[in-house]
């Protein structure tokens, strides 16, 4: 039976941008799986968070870059409530690697990159279109970098692999037009626990200081202030398709 409520995949959602976007869909009613590769607990509280806003979440364990996953995931949302009406590519992966050292990042790390950044995403979206376009329409929403635009981040494979998640973008917004619209957002320095990580306590806490001073708007995003574009582009842009939305503080403002 098809649901009443509008049903969202959102990938890489247990914990960050992702489970920003996921809570602030059920808060909306909207029903939404929840998706990780790991982090099972972290994923399991995010969902039960998204319950306790009165809607009911799937989680699913999924690896984006198996196409049979991707499938999987697709066809848990169509079991449980007959529909998909938004998917959220948000499951990515990089190296930390310095930009001038060619030999940090090998081709190895450029494949499973692009498994996941790029192929992992075109998977999912061609995962859920049929059932989209059954229904007469659909969204989907990339979430990409500044790193794509501006050749930044994390290493080179990463700002190489968001610059083709933006290429990606603009070709499936002509591809599955009318029924689909399919946009990006870009976000510059979004202070998350996978950020920390990779840069380490020190050199986190410093990029963050710089880029407070630095961006015109004298801030660094946390995932909420990412969730909220994301959302508006998903279910209130009716008009919006192949957009590559940057979402920074004005980062990119600086790059001239």
């Amino acid at each position: 039976m098809e649901s009443a409520k509008k049903v969202a995949i959102v990938t890489g959602s247990a914990t960050g941008i992702g489970a920003a976007v996921a809570l602030r869909l059920a808060g909306k009613g909207v029903n939404v799986v929840i998706n990780y590769s790991r982090s099972v607990g972290e994923a399991e509280a995010t969902a039960e968070a998204c319950r306790a806003l009165g809607v009911e979440a799937l989680l699913c364990r999924a690896d984006v870059a198996a196409d049979a996953d991707c499938r999987a995931m697709a066809e848990a949302a169509i079991g449980r409530w007959g529909r998909i009406d938004y998917l959220v590519n948000n499951a990515g992966t990089t190296v930390f690697a310095d930009h001038a050292d060619l030999d940090a990042v090998q081709a190895e790390d450029f494949r499973r990159i692009y498994d996941v950044n790029v192929i992992g995403a075109y998977q999912m979206v061609r995962a859920v279109a049929a059932q989209m376009k059954r229904q007469g329409q659909g969204s989907v929403v990339n979430i990409s970098s500044i790193a794509g635009l501006a050749g930044i981040g994390s290493s080179i494979a990463y700002a190489a692999s968001k610059g083709a998640l933006n290429t990606l973008t603009l070709s499936l917004a002509r591809a599955l037009a009318p029924e689909i619209r399919v946009n990006a957002v870009c976000p510059g320095l979004v202070k998350t626990r996978w950020l920390k990580q990779g840069l380490g306590d020190e050199k986190y806490e410093r990029s963050v200081a710089a880029n407070d001073s630095r961006t015109p708007l004298k801030s660094s995003s946390g995932p909420e202030e990412i969730a909220e574009p994301v959302v508006w582009l998903l279910e209130g842009a009716a008009h919006v398709t192949g957009e590559l939305i940057s979402v920074d503080a004005g980062m990119h403002l600086g790059f001239g």
